[in-house]
């Protein structure tokens, strides 16, 4: 019995044996990776694991593990690519919640970015772009629109006025749109043409911020601010198609550029999902898109877009069904239990924000959703929009199915009773702790106060409490740069004085760096496919002069990008 056992292993061992070398003789695609001073990192387990080699054919991983074995099976033909002193390669980076699709649609429009990410710190510099922009504008009356300023880091500290761009042109409606997506400033010309400027003018889970005297002040907030951006859409002359597609394909290497195989429009009208489904039947596409509808906007045609949720057709999917339930805590619109620290302008002390939708409409709509078998990302920043969200997931637990990964987006004020819940209701969720970066100083100093600004992005909490989290950029609200946001996650040091906001919820650098892999992959329902470096995943994967788990994540360098194991940036 012995001996027949041995054999069999033995005549097993040689056919995989005989395989294995077959396919690198016979498969000119192949592509060795080999450590020759780097790290080959596979993000498999609780602590950092590590390869000496990768082998990759037809796209997917076919072995990880010692160089000796796979360089004994080298060939002439196989593409040996070793990995060298001082360089990291890794699973590459997927993009938990972004807008690859907005990025490529306002690519064209006025950049309004102040510091680190732009130049425009004041408001005369935001009238000075606009004004650039006019000139070179073919009419005399074409909508102006800016997007990205942030009256966080302007030098006033506010937002500009309706009478601050009506100096830069009577003819034409000018809209300043604020990075956080939400708000935005419109000049009386656009006001008017909306009917903002009407006695009583209202629009349903919106805010037309006015004076004492009812008359508007030109900052238009969550549905308003959607209203605009319909206006524009509607009153602007139709895109070229082919400049659009060929801005998609921009963003695409955009994404590519910062180490995102697996990207994401995580709030679709129906003109994102057209152009990404066309993009994809036309064999554009080398990334992964998963495309995320909007309830509000399609809610309709939600049954049509079904056979496409949660399987790929080619490079694309639907991901879930996006609702949002509140605005921003930088712009002071997220839904609040206590007052902002200094109310928004237009509002008196004691505000805390608002709901965009009533409690009853909201449990009607998610729980269409569920009942089509499809799971929700529901965008919650203020503590009382994540009780909503929590609760009504929970309220609604019979109508979600087994396999759903319903997801709260942001979840930035989350307060420390909240944290434990997201265990507890099987709720998965995103932080942004890029906000500790870019906008601590300002929670900490004008939003939230020192207590709840510390709190923000609770990811150790998280980790203690066994919640399995994600991390995002919110691209392009912050570029697609997630080796920042793993930064942001580590040290939570403030952009504006380098202040820690919060020490008792710095993660280390794994943990942060499983948030944009395979708790990414998690996720998106993903996880046998991607996330790590494995046999039989797809060969994603990103090379990086630096390394993520020692060195300041800021400052590390994308060398290349491999899709399904073909190079897609990089040299």
């Amino acid at each position: 019995m012995k001996k027949t056992g041995y054999c069999a292993r033995y005549l097993i061992c040689t056919w995989l044996l005989l395989l294995f070398h077959s396919g690198y003789a016979q498969d000119t695609s192949a592509l060795i990776f080999y450590t020759a001073g780097g790290k080959i990192l596979t993000m498999t387990g609780n602590q950092p694991t590590y390869v000496e080699s990768v082998v990759v054919q037809h796209g997917k991983i076919t072995y990880a593990g010692s160089k000796a074995h796979a360089l004994r099976y080298k060939k002439a033909h196989a593409n040996m690519r070793p990995v060298q002193p001082g360089e990291v390669l890794m699973p590459a980076f997927i993009d938990a919640h972004g807008h690859v699709v907005q990025d490529a649609t306002t690519a064209d429009l006025t950049d309004l970015s102040p510091a680190p990410y732009g130049t425009v710190n004041d408001i005369p510099a935001i009238q000075q772009a606009i004004q650039d922009t006019i000139r070179k504008s073919p009419t005399d009356t074409a909508i102006i629109i800016g997007i990205g300023y942030d009256d966080s880091r302007l030098k006033e500290l506010r937002h500009p006025t309706k009478t601050e761009l009506d100096v830069i042109s009577a003819a034409h409606p000018v809209y300043v749109a604020h990075v956080s997506g939400h708000m935005g400033v419109a000049n009386s010309k656009l006001l008017h043409l909306l009917g903002f400027d009407i006695p009583g003018a209202t629009v349903p889970g919106g805010v037309i911020v006015k004076d004492g005297d009812g008359k508007p002040l030109g900052l238009v907030m969550e549905n308003a601010h959607i209203a605009v951006l319909l206006f524009i859409q509607k009153h602007s002359a139709a895109p070229d198609p082919a400049k659009v597609m060929q801005s998609l394909l921009r963003s695409e290497k955009k994404w590519f550029s910062y180490g995102i195989t697996t990207l994401c429009e995580g709030r679709a009208d129906p003109n994102a999902i057209n152009l990404v489904r066309t993009a994809n039947q036309q064999g554009l596409l080398s990334g992964d898109f998963i495309v995320v509808p909007d309830y509000d906007l399609n809610r309709y045609q939600l049954p049509a877009l079904k056979p496409y949720y949660n399987k790929y057709d080619g490079h694309f999917k639907i991901g879930a069904i996006k609702f949002t339930f509140d605005g921003s805590p930088q712009g002071r619109s997220a839904w609040l239990s206590q007052p902002y620290l200094n109310p928004p302008l237009g509002e008196l002390p004691g505000y805390a924000g608002h709901p965009i939708y009533h409690h009853d409409s909201a449990y009607q709509f998610v729980k269409s959703v569920f009942q089509l078998g499809m799971q929700v990302h529901i965008h919650c920043n203020g503590d009382s929009a994540i009780h909503e969200g929590l609760h009504l997931i929970d309220t609604l637990k019979d109508f979600v199915q087994k396999d759903m990964i319903n997801v709260l987006i942001h979840s930035q004020v989350c307060r420390p009773d909240q944290v434990p819940l997201f265990k507890k209701y099987n709720v998965m969720p995103s932080w942004f702790p890029t906000h500790c970066y870019i906008w601590g100083a300002w929670h900490r100093d004008s939003i939230l106060g020192p207590a709840r600004a510390a709190h923000i992005s609770p990811l150790k909490q998280g980790l203690d409490n066994q919640v399995l989290f994600t991390i995002h950029t919110d691209a392009p609200v912050t570029p697609p740069d997630l080796l920042t946001a793993v930064y942001s996650a580590v040290n939570r040091r403030t952009y504006k004085d380098n202040q820690v906001l919060g020490p008792d919820q710095v993660i280390s650098a794994y943990e942060a760096l499983k948030a944009i892999t395979i708790n990414s992959a998690i996720q998106w329902g993903e996880a046998n496919t991607k996330g790590t470096i494995e046999v039989n995943k797809r060969a994603d994967l990103v090379l990086l002069k630096g390394n993520p788990l020692t060195d300041d994540q800021r400052y590390i360098k994308i060398i290349a990008t491999f899709k399904d194991g073909q190079k897609v940036y990089g040299k």
